[in-house]
């Protein structure tokens, strides 16, 4: 009799563990589907040729949650206007200075170079220097002739709360599929 309340108990340990494994990874999956996994579509043109319109990309709300957007991130905000939610590049960081002139960005007096940025027809506000207060960033679109940016006054400095998270890998088109510089 002993023998069977030792294989009962036995069972019962097995079922247990199989209950937590199980419990694990339901737990780890949520947390990469609403963690990492939330997915955002691309709307227009004004951060080609990185992203086109209609691309469909994974967005990181978990990095700006122990971390702070850098300087070159690709970031999904909601703008303060419409409440819509926008893709744009970060490029002033709190505290900076940025102004636009004869076509290039300038950081704190310094020219801001980098591939991705390419030649800014309009500079909009940024034609003046913009400080950058704790909390806020600059943001612009990589196709900046086709971009309503942190140049408009309508969205202007984007505040650290309206961040939602980092775009970092496109799910689609196939073809692109992969990771985000």
């Amino acid at each position: 009799m002993g023998m069977y309340t030792y294989e009962d108990n036995s069972i019962l340990r097995i079922i247990v563990h199989w209950i937590v494994d199980i419990a694990v990874v339901i737990s780890f999956a949520w947390f990469l589907v609403f963690g990492y996994l939330n997915q955002t579509i691309v709307n227009g043109h004004s951060m080609s040729p990185v992203l086109e319109a209609d691309d469909m990309c994974l967005v990181d709300r978990i990095s700006y949650s122990v971390g702070d957007p850098e300087r070159f991130d690709i970031v999904l905000f909601e703008r303060g206007d419409t409440g819509q939610a926008n893709i744009k590049r970060v490029i002033g960081l709190p505290g900076e200075t940025v102004q636009i002139q004869n076509g290039a960005v300038y950081i704190n007096g310094q020219q801001l170079v980098d591939e991705r940025i390419g030649h800014i027809s309009l500079a909009g506000i940024a034609e003046n220097p913009v400080v950058l207060r704790e909390g806020e960033y600059f943001l612009l679109g990589d196709n900046a002739d086709s971009s309503e940016d942190s140049r408009f006054a309508n969205i202007g400095n984007v505040p650290r709360e309206s961040i939602r998270g980092r775009i970092w890998f496109r799910i689609r088109p196939l073809d692109e599929l992969g990771f985000i510089e």
